[in-house]
């Protein structure tokens, strides 16, 4: 989509999959595109469907956490666009993890028995769950690669006060425990996830995109005992496929690798796995919607409309 211009404007943002526009410094206009990144590198291809996958994933999560945790959200003025509030980012990511999963176990694997100031339990296998869950943050990078990083590393460097900081600890244990019952009633385990945080003032609210694959892992709730007692990969709804995928074909986002290609069928496959994703977690048949740039444009403006 190109970059489009709004009444009031005060700053443009393109992400790695989102674009974002700052409305008189108080709302913001975020597009969730079909851009797709893996080990923090944007791939050549987009994936039909996948910003209105994740857009409307988030802002059903969003509604569904609204007693737990205040969040940013206003309207959702097209399928891929959602508008809310301006708020000041908290500059740390809450990674919390139910099973040794992902980077976790590729951490673990290398034999090292701590993540983030986190001791890891002996003897444990992948995919096997944790005690309970842990929380491990990483710092929030304008560019680049995010950064694991512990808890009282935080609190030292000011990145978040420790009042604050208590606050996105108990946030985010009883957002992911709300994640998981809404995955338990759909058949799914949610595994990881992360959450985004800002401030409006002195409160905290949730921000970005919650519970989609995009930010978060699951599993089939259905064999997963079984496929664990014989040590066999577990079946997945998230983007972790498409990591694997490049890790088999040489790319992990370190200096000096090249993307492979990305063949039209490989597209459609990401594609469908994004759609499976969103009615296994919603529990709805996906209806695509697709706007002209200048529809969804002409929403975007009805919705400021109503803000001003």
């Amino acid at each position: 989509m190109k970059t489009l211009q709004f009444p009031n404007q005060t700053q443009f943002y393109r992400g790695k999959v989102r674009d974002v526009y700052t409305i008189s410094d108080k709302w913001l206009v975020m597009i969730a595109t079909d851009r797709i990144s893996a080990f923090d590198v944007i791939l050549p291809r987009p994936i039909p469907y996948k910003g209105q996958v994740l857009n409307q994933i988030a802002a059903f999560m969003l509604h569904a956490t609204t007693d737990i945790c205040p969040n940013w959200l206003l309207d959702i003025p097209a399928p891929n666009v959602a508008l809310g509030k301006k708020c000041i980012p908290l500059r740390v990511e809450m990674v919390i993890r139910g099973n040794l999963t992902g980077h976790a176990w590729r951490t673990y694997n290398s034999g090292k028995r701590q993540l983030c100031g986190v001791a890891l339990p002996s003897g444990m296998k992948e995919n096997d769950y944790f005690p309970s869950p842990i929380i491990t943050p990483s710092t929030k990078a304008e560019a680049g690669h995010d950064e694991d990083i512990t808890r009282e590393e935080i609190i030292k460097r000011g990145i978040v006060s420790e009042k604050d900081y208590e606050m996105l600890e108990k946030y985010t244990l009883s957002l992911f425990e709300r994640g998981k019952q809404i995955a338990e009633r759909q058949g799914l385990i949610l595994v990881d996830t992360k959450y985004e945080f800002g401030k409006l003032g002195e409160k905290v609210l949730l921000m970005d995109e919650i519970h989609t694959p995009d930010s978060s892992r699951y599993f089939y709730a259905e064999g997963f005992g079984e496929r664990q007692e014989k040590g066999e990969k577990q079946k997945q709804l998230s983007k972790e496929f498409v990591r694997e995928w490049l890790i088999q074909n040489g790319f992990m986002g370190k200096e000096g690798q090249t993307v492979p290609e990305m063949n039209e069928d490989w597209v459609t496959v990401i594609s469908k796995r994004y759609i499976e994703l969103f009615e296994k977690v919603i529990g709805k048949e996906f209806v695509p919607q697709i706007l002209s740039g200048e529809e969804t444009y002409q929403r975007i403006l009805y919705s400021l409309g109503n803000l001003s």
